[in-house]
């Protein structure tokens, strides 16, 4: 049986990675080649990362995924805040914050998780902690080269791109190749809309 590597997640609007596509154009400027930028194009907010599994449980997946949507409405998200992981003293990931509703958002990766469980997907133990991330540091950075990027990031400003309403939770295939991760969406499941209090 054919393994895919996947994950779920909620895809930007165009206008949002071009935001970031410009500010990691300002990030790169004397950057070291240790430092591994992402594709603009494939920037993504990660809900759940399942890692391989067989391709006949997709189907299975999208039909927990439907269930964790139901009665979840669109909402809006802002993209703000730029910092890093662990720290700025020695940096292996770059990322940019999210805002907004982040209630609806928490509530609807919980759903998410508790949906998996019944098909043998253990729930992630780490806080939630929505992020984009812009670029990881390579292992043979030195230590010079992570604080020097902590440095960059700390004295960068950064304004908030477009915000974007999220409608809908999707399913990737992640293939990993010598340039760069290549993903594909193998489902998406659409958040329930308002009802409308419209007289006809």
């Amino acid at each position: 049986m054919e393994q895919v590597r996947s994950f779920i997640a909620i895809e930007l609007p165009d206008e949002v990675k071009s935001g970031l596509a410009d500010l990691q154009a300002r990030l790169k400027t004397g950057q070291p080649p240790s430092v591994k930028w992402v594709n603009p194009n494939s920037i993504h907010l990660t809900l759940k990362f399942l890692g391989s599994v067989a391709a006949d449980r997709i189907d299975g997946i999208t039909k927990a995924m439907a269930a964790a949507a139901r009665g979840t409405t669109p909402f809006p998200l802002e993209v703000r805040e730029l910092g890093v992981f662990p720290n700025s003293r020695r940096v292996q990931v770059v990322w940019v914050g999210v805002s907004g509703d982040l209630a609806r958002l928490g509530r609807l990766q919980q759903r998410i998780e508790s949906n998996l469980v019944p098909l043998g997907f253990t729930p992630e133990t780490r806080k939630f902690t929505p992020h984009l991330t812009l670029a990881r540091l390579r292992e043979q950075a030195t230590p010079d080269e992570r604080q020097s990027l902590g440095q960059l990031i700390a004295s960068t400003g950064f304004t908030a791109a477009p915000g974007f309403t999220v409608d809908a939770v999707n399913l990737i295939k992640s293939q990993l190749t010598r340039e760069g991760a290549i993903y594909h969406r193998l489902s998406s499941v659409k958040l329930e809309k308002p009802l409308s209090t419209a007289t006809e």
